[in-house]
This record gives structure tokens, C-alpha cells and sequence, in this order.
């Protein structure tokens, strides 16, 4: 019974299968970064973000990280093929915004141009056209104008260039049956 009003409960048993805490500020940042490889892959500036907040001084953060890339814990070039791979296929995201996501994970431009070597313009419009066919039963019964201002609008918040996403609308609509009657081809009304 004192040890449950001592704040014994889950905490008290949490802290008993705990081994002491680090103590050198090499040892916490060892740690801290241990801990948050365990739940997924990190960039160098997101771990030493984190060591930073928590208060790790700086050339500490420096040499635990360098060693971490040493070892291949920390790989940069590693993260940014990964995220381009997932994010293309599970989300469509195009090259320009899988460039500003590794930018802000702190990944260097050159291995995030080196990971986004990866996708070639014909896959990143093909992507681009599932994406549109997925989303084109939904624009049904909208006007022509309105169907190509959503379905490039999508395309675009998922960082598709102007001409690409508006080809790539204006082919599937016309696929379906909607042809340009008063349009230049691009999804504009014509003069």
C-alpha cells in the first residue's frame, strides 16, 4: 500500500525495470538517438535537432552523429531514396514536392537530387494519370471547367508542373468521352 501512495502504480514499475540513466551528456545523446532510430529512419539534422532541444551541447551532438554515420546508423542518401520511393508510390507526390519535404528533413541538395534520379519523367506522369483516374469518378457531373480546375489543382498540391497536370486532365477527360467543344486544349475556353 506505501508504495502505491509513494506514486508507485505503472510509473513506479516502469522506473524498476530501468537501468540507470545515462550520465555523461555522450551517453544521452547516445541514447536519445537510439531511441529515436528504434521507431523509423532520421535524417543527421533531425537527430541533432533533437539533441539540440534537449539540451545536448553541440560539439557532443557533433561527434555522437558523426559516429553514428560511420557506422551506417545516420544515412542521408539511404533516408532520401527511401522517402522518394514511398512517397511516389503511396501518396503520387511529384519530384518538386519530394525535393521540399527532404529539404526540410535537412537532407544536402545533392543527395536529394541524387534520390529523386530515381523517377524519370514518364513514371512521374504516369503516376500523374492514375492519380487523375482515381479522382475523375468524383468530378462527374461537374462542368468541363470546374473538373480540370480540381483535377490539376490535386495534381499541382502534390507538386506536379502547370503543363503536365493539365495534359495529363485534359487526356483523361477527353479518354472518358468529354471532348474540347469551345476549348484551346488546355482546358480554357477558346475565342
Amino acid at each position: 500500500m506505501r508504495e502505491q501512495e509513494g506514486g508507485g502504480g505503472s510509473r513506479g514499475g516502469r522506473e524498476g525495470r530501468q537501468e540507470l540513466p545515462p550520465q555523461s551528456p555522450e551517453e544521452q545523446a547516445r541514447a536519445i538517438c537510439l531511441r529515436l532510430l528504434t521507431g523509423s529512419a532520421r535524417t543527421r539534422r533531425q537527430l541533432a535537432d533533437a539533441l539540440h532541444k534537449r539540451g545536448i551541447p553541440e560539439e557532443v551532438s557533433q561527434e555522437v552523429l558523426s559516429r553514428y554515420e560511420e557506422v551506417g546508423l545516420i544515412d542521408d542518401a539511404a533516408f532520401a531514396g527511401a522517402w522518394v520511393e514511398s512517397r511516389h508510390r503511396g501518396r503520387g507526390l511529384a519530384r518538386r514536392a519530394l525535393a521540399q519535404e527532404l529539404r526540410t528533413k535537412g537532407v544536402h541538395a545533392t543527395l536529394v537530387e541524387e534520390a529523386l534520379e530515381q523517377l524519370d519523367s514518364d513514371q512521374e506522369e504516369e503516376t500523374a494519370r492514375e492519380l487523375v483516374e482515381r479522382k475523375l469518378r468524383a468530378t462527374r457531373g461537374l462542368d468541363r471547367d470546374k473538373r480540370i480546375r480540381r483535377l490539376a489543382g490535386m495534381l499541382a498540391r502534390k507538386g506536379y508542373p502547370e503543363g503536365m497536370a493539365l495534359r495529363v486532365v485534359r487526356r483523361a477527360l477527353e479518354a472518358e468521352g468529354q471532348h474540347p467543344d469551345d476549348a484551346d486544349g488546355l482546358g480554357y475556353p477558346g475565342e
